[in-house]
């Protein structure tokens, strides 16, 4: 029988190894971001609220915030990033071939982008579900009311697919009008090649803005399904993933923790359990990601809690004014949650 002691220093072992082992994995993209200096972060081409480009040159947005979360974690510095700006087609096989580190560009995770092309969804960062935009003058409400309807959507994405699902199972017909880029096919939509725009409800809100008289459009209420957005890396650096999958969790669990861009400092200074872990004071958790202990505090002050990255990119009294709804905490009627950091 092994006593205490060396149970312990058996474990001790363990641990040792399986954080050397971790530390091996990293050595993969992460220590290829550290000696570069910068993280290469995909994006859209532009899309507002989630990633866009002003006259300047300044990215702003949802995913770009994100991307900086991933940099402020890594190098306490959130302006580390070259952001790379991306069409839908490409986006994935610019992932593949290495020519970005991270996709945040509001990707809905399938089965066939993991399982097929080889990727990692590194969590949701953003709950959305397709819809339908059309012009006012169409004088319809719902969704059912557009049987053979002219609809413009952006070819290569999962709107494509299931407009072609939500028609059939209503036995609707209609005429696709597809376009390589969703700047091409919102152009045809103002032009009235179609009467008809699908994309994520999240983007239609977006493309709402552009046209030249947004109140004269209106989104209609219909969610036809499930788009669960969120970070991509590559699937053969599990480190990487993990590193990524858990600056997500640590911007939820921020908001959860009242830990915010404005208290960052403060938090260094709490006597609760969590939050002292969450602030690297305790557990050690930075090293097992490659990381200082202070990641997450580091995020957060790069970019803000998940609260505050929301609100100012697409909140109600942003641009966009997109209501939380499912995109709210668990414990506010919500779907967001995160395991601790523990």
């Amino acid at each position: 029988m092994l006593n205490a002691a060396k149970l312990n220093a058996i474990a001790g072992i363990a641990l040792a190894l399986t954080c050397a082992s971790a530390a091996s994995g990293a050595a993969g993209t992460l220590e290829t971001v550290k000696q570069r200096g910068v993280l290469q972060c995909g994006v859209s081409e532009g899309l507002s609220g989630f990633s866009d480009r002003n006259e300047q040159g300044d990215w702003s947005g949802f995913d770009v915030d994100f991307c900086r979360s991933v940099a402020g974690a890594i190098f306490d510095d959130r302006s580390k990033v070259a952001f790379v700006p991306l069409s839908a087609s490409e986006r994935f096989e610019a992932l593949r071939a290495g020519r970005v580190d991270l996709l945040s560009r509001n990707s809905t995770w399938t089965l066939e982008r993991e399982a097929g092309l080889g990727l990692a969804f590194a969590g949701i960062t953003y709950h959305d579900g397709q819809g339908f935009m059309v012009m006012r003058d169409l004088m319809v409400s719902s969704a059912l009311e557009l049987d053979r309807a002219k609809v413009c959507v952006e070819s290569g994405t999962t709107s494509q697919l299931n407009l072609a699902d939500f028609f059939r199972a209503n036995s609707m017909t209609y005429d696709e009008r597809a376009f390589a880029s969703a700047a091409e096919a919102l152009a045809a939509f103002q032009a009235g090649q179609c009467n008809v725009l699908t994309r994520d409800q999240s983007a239609l809100y977006a493309e709402r803005l552009k046209l030249p008289q947004p109140g004269a459009a209106v989104i209609l209420p219909d969610v036809v399904s499930k788009e669960p957005l969120g970070p991509v890396t590559r699937a053969d650096d599990f480190a990487w993933f993990t590193l990524v999958k858990w600056v997500n969790f640590a911007l939820v669990n921020a908001e959860e923790l009242g830990v915010s861009s404005l208290n960052a400092a403060e938090a260094r200074a709490s006597q609760k359990p969590d939050i002292r872990r969450f602030a690297g004071l305790e557990g050690g958790f930075g090293r097992m990601l490659g990381l200082d202990d202070a990641w997450a505090l580091h995020a957060v002050r790069a970019t803000g809690n998940y609260a505050e990255i929301y609100e100012r990119n697409l909140g109600v009294n942003s641009r966009l004014g997109i209501p939380r709804g499912l995109n709210q905490l668990w414990s506010m009627g919500g779907v967001l949650y995160a395991p601790p950091i523990r």
